[in-house]
């Protein structure tokens, strides 16, 4: 068996799948069908300060190729996930390596909610800045696609806590790689991309959309060209680790990702489709690399021929 471990640094991972925020809940949904602490990490959903609802249903719908949501970052606020059993509580016993990804609908907002975290930090590895979600009117996408304010949520986190910062990217911007520099000269230590492309559908007989809020974000298969090609663009454009989604449903299509140059790939809507989805790409990546006669998963980032 090929060695499997990533070193991001300020942390390290057991192995390079994780999981993307929004898609596997806070775990605990998760734990009944397998020990989620042989996951390179559990992210969970967006955490802010006080409970969102998100937006109104019908707000998820399959589309050729993958889904369309717009849940609208539904969470409990940063205290119930601090306290409440089935939230980090629980994350703590299950020995998971946890990061958390986080927003705001200010930037004050976010520097807050990573000062909270950071006060009660036992048992969390990073923190995930949430500047991409394209399905909340406040906030959101706002910070993600325009560069003076994702320069000013990073740098505002960053000097909020010291826990590793990883900054979630957004794809519906001209060039992505510009977005990875600023996060990365305002202190991320890491970045991750892609969260979903804007996107929709219609109802032809009613004349309608089908999501409640009209529009909502594209993820699955479909995606993962893209993807791929912001993944490339973006390790020659930075030197701190990427970690790469966007459609990953198999260990060969993670391989991509990881040839692309990310150090390490998470699991989305995968998930919906297969829980155990996340141990079948990990173990399809050491498949891999013992076909192929890697000692390490780290030989073959950015390897791209």
């Amino acid at each position: 068996m090929a060695d499997l471990s990533v070193d991001f640094g300020k942390f390290q991972l057991k192995n390079p799948v994780m999981t993307a925020s929004g898609t596997f809940g806070y775990g605990f949904e998760y734990s009944r069908y397998y020990d989620i602490s042989r996951l390179g990490a559990v992210v969970v959903k967006g955490i802010r300060m006080t409970p969102s609802h998100g937006n109104p249903t019908p707000r998820v719908a399959e589309v050729t190729g993958g889904m369309l949501n717009a849940i609208g970052l539904q969470g409990p606020g940063v205290e119930k996930f601090l306290h409440g059993k089935d939230y980090m509580p629980f994350l703590r016993k299950s020995g998971a390596t946890v990061i958390v990804n986080i927003w705001g609908t200010t930037v004050a907002e976010y520097a807050e909610v990573a000062s909270r975290l950071d006060a009660e930090r036992e048992g969390i590895t990073a923190l995930e800045i949430n500047i991409s979600c394209p399905n909340v009117k406040a906030g959101g996408a706002a910070f993600g696609t325009d560069p003076v304010l994702a320069a000013q949520v990073v740098s505002a986190v960053r000097k909020a806590t010291t826990l590793p910062l990883i900054t979630k990217l957004s794809p519906n911007v001209t060039k992505i790689s510009d977005f990875a520099r600023v996060a990365e000269e305002n202190g991320s230590d890491a970045v991750s991309l892609i969260n979903t492309l804007s996107a929709m559908c219609i109802d032809i007989e009613t004349r309608r959309p089908v999501l409640a809020n009209k529009t909502g974000g594209l993820s699955g298969p479909a995606v993962k060209p893209v993807a791929l090609r912001m993944v490339y663009e973006t390790a020659q454009a930075v030197r701190i680790p990427i970690i790469g989604m966007g459609g990953i449903m198999t260990g060969n299509d993670a391989v991509e990702f990881l040839l692309a140059g990310a150090s390490a790939v998470a699991v989305g809507t995968a998930n919906f489709v297969d829980p155990f989805a996340p141990l079948k790409v990990i173990d399809g990546i050491d498949a891999y690399l013992d076909r192929h006669g890697f000692k390490s998963v780290r030989d073959i980032v950015g390897a791209l021929a």
